[in-house]
């Protein structure tokens, strides 16, 4: 079978040699010039297209160097995250600038600290002589800074009692309703900026 295949392919391949006719040598050469021309077209055109390219980038670097640039922006300060209480309507807040300190729990759930007034004058601040105690709920809300390692949070006044514990040294802005009762702390780390 396999004789019979390769003598197939023999014949095959011996009648068409016999019956191929062989290309021109003129057409030969006009395909040769053919695909010269187009070469040739193709490198001209690719070599204008490199020129307008590079010729549009040095007119566009040239205009850019002739136009100003815009002024620089100083940058600004973030604003604070810290926000002071909203009032519900008909309420009125009022605000204590303080030393807060020597916090001591009493029982489950109420914390005693000892409060020193503050008077502001040209940027610092002053404590005015004056001390009272104030007895606060443990969940009191406290907006704290420094005294959360540089980064806002809020905290609760029982996370804070042992860097309270000591004498003064963290101020805080008091914030009270208009019933007396103290609404939340928010320290004060602006009076050591």
């Amino acid at each position: 079978m396999a004789d019979r295949l390769e003598e197939s392919l023999a014949d095959l391949a011996e009648s068409g040699r016999r019956h191929a006719v062989p290309p021109a040598p003129e057409r030969i050469r006009a395909r040769g010039e053919q695909r010269r021309r187009r070469r040739r077209a193709a490198l001209a055109s690719g070599g204008a297209l490199l020129a307008a390219a590079v010729a549009l980038g040095g007119l566009s670097l040239v205009r850019a160097a002739r136009d100003p640039e815009p002024p620089a922006v100083l940058p600004t300060s973030a604003a604070s995250p810290f926000v002071p209480p909203t009032p519900a309507p008909g309420a009125e807040y009022a605000e204590e600038l303080a030393y807060v300190y020597d916090a001591v729990a009493e029982g489950d759930d109420t914390v005693r600290v000892t409060v020193e007034p503050l008077r502001t004058a040209r940027g610092g601040a002053t404590p005015t002589g004056e001390v009272h105690t104030l007895t606060l709920p443990r969940g009191t809300p406290v907006e704290a800074r420094r005294l959360s390692g540089g980064k806002p949070a809020d905290l609760r006044l029982d996370e804070l009692l042992d860097r309270l514990a000591a004498g003064p040294k963290w101020a805080f802005a008091i914030d009270y309703d208009g019933e007396g009762r103290v609404h939340s702390l928010r320290e004060a780390y602006w009076l050591g900026d």
